[in-house]
């Protein structure tokens, strides 16, 4: 307790006959706690909760929720946390902490939707808003939205972003992809379900990692060391004070922004991650990769690094991390070429073998080729949904594009083998398949004939390359595309080769 509430305990106003009088609940010290709490949250349901906060250092803390307590004693900085039992699916409840009540508390599933802007992206500014908004009368399903602050200090609570619950007046600023993919499990699961939406358009993937992180692997030094040369210019011309002209002026100006960014290492994980960090989940669902694109070959290690960053950190194992592959965009190529777009998307189907509990939605069909922020949400939210629904909730439907497995050379032909196909093969708009592009040893390509056989296989040649060695598909910022499987889920790019890539260099 603080020397300040001591000295109101000792008051003459306090003391009958000698004897101290219990202190009033006004002048106990009250408990904070981060903004994640609050009223209309949801909590995870089937597994230990943690509950967090601040008061005075030794002020004890009681918890309460249904039948639990829990108590706890603030440490000498102030901390404390309790782990709440596991709570079946249900509710309102009121959480209670010494004398801070949250009502209106549900238990079901709740997920983080993070990510850059298509993640970002509203209901408002997507297909159909005035249906949608009509229709969301669905007061299980709750959204938080946290505010975009860079730092490379850590920020403990947003106390002005609260939950808020599923309304037509409430659901134009949500996260579109983070809706309808909520949406899809209530209606599926019929349970409550609570979104945290973080996204911050723009961002880059080192911003959300622990800056200790990214400097202890050695993979990333190229990139530590340029910010740290940025930061330290920018540390020397703030020294200076007035005492600037005009060309460092406005390089102190140019420097002000990525400083308190969205692409500082580090500065998204402390000013928006960490506030929420450790809050039960059930799992992440993604979306990003734009502002790394030029950065491909680095994305390979940097996005799992990422996701094994967060797992490590928020205390609950490997939850399931599931991500939206980039989308298509730009001018449709004349011609097969390279694209660091294709790259990025390598990087990102790479990731699911290299850690356990992730998936990727493919939406290489829905793209707009003049806005880098298509509006069709809604499959996007859906396709996750898939992936969550067949993978964490038992729900016996297809989840996984259609993925390259293998290829055999059979004259001039290269046969490919893939995974996935489930309902056999379902080319878009016209009969054959398009998107294939071939090549010999000169390694210069051209797009190709492609024929699916009975069993399946897929076999790709061209007149010009009689003696082929690789094939690709869908390997452009915007290929021309139209493979599905019988579930229309579309056939995931891939290149057989392993040329270098335009990106190759980048750090």
């Amino acid at each position: 307790m603080s020397r300040s509430n001591w000295r109101l305990l000792l008051t003459p106003a306090l003391l009958v006959g000698g004897w101290l009088a219990t202190l009033p609940a006004a002048a106990r010290a009250e408990v904070k706690l981060p903004n994640i709490f609050g009223n209309h949250m949801v909590l995870q349901q089937g597994q230990k909760n943690k509950v967090w906060g601040k008061a005075d250092a030794g002020e004890k803390v009681k918890v309460t929720i249904g039948s639990q307590t829990h108590e706890a004693t603030a440490a000498a900085d102030g901390s404390w946390s309790v782990m709440l039992d596991p709570l079946p699916v249900g509710g309102p409840h009121t959480l209670a902490v010494n004398n801070v009540k949250f009502d209106d508390v549900l238990v079901g599933e709740v997920w983080i939707c993070s990510g850059q802007s298509n993640m970002q992206w509203s209901i408002n500014a997507s297909n159909d808003p005035d249906l949608e908004k009509l229709a969301a009368k669905f007061p299980k399903i709750r959204m938080i939205n946290f505010p975009q602050i860079g730092t490379q200090e850590a920020i403990w609570s947003h106390p002005d972003r609260q939950w808020q619950v599923c309304t037509p007046e409430n659901i134009g600023n949500w996260s579109a992809v983070g809706y309808f993919f909520a949406r899809q499990l209530h209606q599926t699961l019929d349970v409550p379900v609570g979104m945290i939406n973080n996204a911050w358009g723009g961002s880059a993937c080192e911003a959300w990692i622990n800056r200790s992180t990214l400097a202890a692997d050695e993979r990333f030094k190229p990139m530590m060391d340029r910010w740290a040369g940025m930061e330290q210019t920018f540390a020397d011309l703030k020294a200076k004070g007035n005492d600037l002209n005009e060309d460092q002026k406005k390089q102190l100006a140019g420097l002000g922004g990525p400083m308190g960014g969205n692409s500082r290492p580090g500065n998204i994980y402390n000013g928006v991650l960490k506030s929420h960090l450790g809050y039960g989940i059930r799992g992440a669902i993604w979306y990003q990769g734009e502002s790394n694109a030029s950065r491909a070959y680095q994305y390979r290690d940097l996005f799992p690094l990422m996701i094994k960053n967060w797992r490590d950190e928020w205390g609950q194992g490997d939850f399931p991390f599931y991500w939206v592959q980039l989308a298509d965009f730009t001018n449709e190529p004349a011609g097969p070429g390279e694209s660091d777009w294709a790259e990025l998307r390598e990087a990102q189907t790479m990731t699911m073998s290299k850690l356990p509990k992730t998936g990727e939605a493919v939406i290489i069909d829905i793209g707009e080729g003049k806005d880098i922020h298509p509006k069709n949400k809604f499959d996007v939210g859906r396709r996750l949904a898939r992936w969550a629904l067949a993978k964490d909730y038992g729900v016996n439907i297809p989840y996984h594009s259609p993925q390259y497995k293998s290829m055999t050379k059979e004259g001039n032909k290269i046969v490919l083998s893939f995974d996935y196909v489930d309902g056999g093969w379902r080319p878009f708009d016209v009969p054959q398949p398009r998107g294939f592009s071939i090549c010999g040893e000169d390694k210069k390509w051209v797009y190709a004939n492609a024929t699916v056989r009975q069993d399946g296989q897929i076999e790709v040649s061209a007149t010009e390359v009689p003696n082929p060695i690789a094939v690709r598909y869908g390997w452009a910022n915007n290929p021309i595309v139209n493979m599905f499987n019988g579930a229309g889920l579309p056939l995931t790019p891939f290149r057989t080769d392993d040329f270098p890539g335009v990106t190759i260099n980048s750090k």
